[in-house]
């Protein structure tokens, strides 16, 4: 797009300058980025002051975004899938302390019997692929995917760092969830959340939304992992290291909580307040305080073993500091997604905030057109 788009949505005068930064994007955006069709959505203190959205929902260009169009946003689910493990916690029904193994006792094999619920949603439980390459197909069973990461050994010893998890941690999150709570996550995001506070977000979208999603285009290049090496590969490069078919009516309408939540950019900001307003939502009592804290503060932080960057990990969470994505606020939380999406929590602001996209960038984490946006959002607060 070269020519300025029609911009729909709400933007106040003096946060103008976020507006201006997301028109930008469109004809003028950093590594020749220029968007396709995106939204973007700010929600401070419980009111959503920013929520805007241009350009295409399909490939041709024949139809424009809109209020309802539905994103896959990949692993920004996981601040979702996150929320929804902090609930269970809120209700007794799990602990972060927890080892795994006590809700599921199959996982205790080759000496994981010590990982414990924050571990593994922090990233360390060393399961972030197969040891073996497997037929992409796996993903679509998901007994079969649980049994096989159940008995495999981990990857590296237990309290020896993180390795970015990207799938396989929404199969195992969501099994732990399920022990615990007796629903799926996406079934207790659809009954907690979705439809008590008018969320347009599903993990499992059903067939009847699926005219709803947004085309999207993929990356133009692959991702600088780094220097590569067997857990690398395992995470990313081998065969069936990620499902078969993204895109597909079967992969939109399976549950994986860590990577393929669809969702729109207003509603994850909403959802995100949770984080960013003490526990609340729409004034409603979600999570307590100790259990916000709980859920946010680091519980590893250094080199990654699979994404190339220093990272503090929070439980679930992709934590601010050292990264400076979301934000001036090292406590801030969030998470991106594969293409360039993003959600995140600043508790200092009681804000929120999501950008989601159909033209993907190769950026693992700080899309530019994001940080664009995000820098606009703060320099005008």
């Amino acid at each position: 797009m070269t020519t300025k788009p029609a911009i729909s949505g709400h933007c106040p005068d003096h946060l103008a300058a976020v507006k201006d930064a997301f028109a930008a994007n469109f004809v003028d955006a950093p590594d020749g980025l220029n968007e396709q069709g995106a939204r973007f959505s700010v929600v401070i203190e419980g009111e959503t002051v920013i929520d805007i959205w241009a350009g295409q929902a399909d490939a041709a260009g024949a139809e424009p975004m809109s209020e309802r169009t539905l994103v896959p946003v990949f692993s920004t689910g996981k601040a979702v899938m996150a929320i929804l493990m902090a609930s269970a916690v809120e209700r007794g029904k799990l602990a972060y302390q927890e080892a795994v193994s006590a809700l599921w006792p199959a996982f205790a094999a080759r000496g994981k019997d010590r990982v414990t619920v924050a571990q593994l949603l922090s990233h360390q439980a060393g399961l972030p692929g197969f040891s073996e390459p497997a037929d992409p197909a796996i993903w679509f069973d998901r007994q079969a995917v649980l049994d096989r990461l159940a008995a495999q050994a981990p990857m590296w010893p237990l309290g020896t760092g993180s390795g970015y998890h990207p799938i396989t941690v929404g199969y195992l999150a969501n099994e732990v969830f399920r022990l615990a709570d007796g629903r799926t996550m996406g079934r207790a995001l659809a009954e907690d959340f979705a439809r008590p506070f008018g969320l347009d977000l599903w993990i499992g979208l059903p067939e009847s939304e699926h005219g709803r999603v947004a085309a999207l285009r993929k990356p133009a290049k692959a991702t600088d992992l780094g220097t590569l090496d067997a857990i690398k590969k395992a995470a990313f490069l081998d065969k069936g290291s990620a499902p078969g078919g993204r895109g597909s009516a079967e992969w939109r309408s399976i549950e994986i909580p860590s990577a393929n939540l669809h969702g729109t950019a207003r509603d994850l900001a909403r959802i995100l307040g949770v984080i960013a307003n003490d526990g609340q939502l729409d004034g409603r009592r979600i999570l307590s305080p100790t259990v916000v804290a709980e859920a946010t503060r680091e519980r590893v932080a250094g080199q990654d073993k699979v994404l190339p960057f220093v990272i503090s990990w929070g439980a679930g969470f992709t934590r601010n500091a050292g990264l400076s994505i979301f934000g001036p606020n090292p406590e801030a939380v969030g998470h991106c997604g594969w293409g360039g999406s993003c959600a995140f929590a600043d508790p200092a602001r009681r804000l929120s905030a999501a950008y989601t996209m159909t033209r993907q960038s190769p950026y693992l984490v700080g899309d530019p057109r994001a940080q664009r946006l995000i820098q606009a959002l703060y320099g005008a607060l």
